[in-house]
């Protein structure tokens, strides 16, 4: 197999560039735009697999990533088992969007704000989800948006689908209502750059 320009083909099938650093590319997005950027570097290794672990690859539907960025978390849905052209990729800063079109040839790349993403997956007509995973700056919007956001992702998927959220925060960093939702936190991972938890929401059983 010929070695595309600027980068190699894993054996996913996914291209892996190695001209420009990922963190290089983090940080350049991060300082332009903080409050877009969830942080100055993409999720670490340890991190990015404990958010792949929470979702079952074997469960039918899309899965839909918010703020992939340039893909740490997506590259670890794949080598759970996830296939590529069951990812919906919500990005809104451009070159990331372009950096993913590359790697993820056969997934769907959307760009926009990820916080509407409940109205943009609903056009999509793409049937029930089984899995929401975030790496949204959740801190940068309200209470009530983060809240809005939440419901409105959980409602596209049966009762049981996760919604996978990455934070640095000790708490859960969206407000739930237990009689609605069930919300759970990962040990806290201290082999990311940051310090990170991993919260998985799911609606509660009637």
């Amino acid at each position: 197999m010929t070695k595309p320009a600027g980068g190699e083909l894993g054996r996913s099938g996914v291209l892996r560039e190695s001209d420009t650093s990922d963190e290089f590319l983090f940080l350049r997005a991060w300082m332009r735009a903080p409050l877009v950027t969830a942080a100055m570097l993409p999720s670490g290794p340890f991190l990015s697999r404990a958010m792949a672990a929470a979702v079952d690859p074997a469960a039918p539907g899309p899965i839909v990533e918010l703020g992939p960025g340039t893909g740490a978390v997506t590259a670890a849905l794949v080598e759970r088992g996830v296939a590529p052209e069951r990812l919906i990729l919500i990005e809104y800063l451009p070159e990331f969007c372009d950096l993913l079109r590359r790697r993820y040839p056969t997934a769907r790349v959307i760009p926009g704000d990820a916080f509407e993403a409940p109205e943009i997956v609903k056009t999509l007509n793409v049937g029930a989800l089984s899995a929401v995973v975030s790496c949204l700056p959740l801190y940068a919007k309200t209470p009530e948006h983060r809240g809005r956001l939440l419901h409105g992702m959980l409602e596209l998927g049966p009762k049981g689908m996760p919604f996978v959220q990455a934070t640095n925060f000790p708490r859960s960093p969206i407000p739930f209502d237990r009689a609605m939702i069930a919300g759970s936190a990962s040990p806290r991972i201290w082999l990311n750059m940051f310090p990170a938890l991993v919260w998985t929401y799911r609606l509660a059983k009637a």
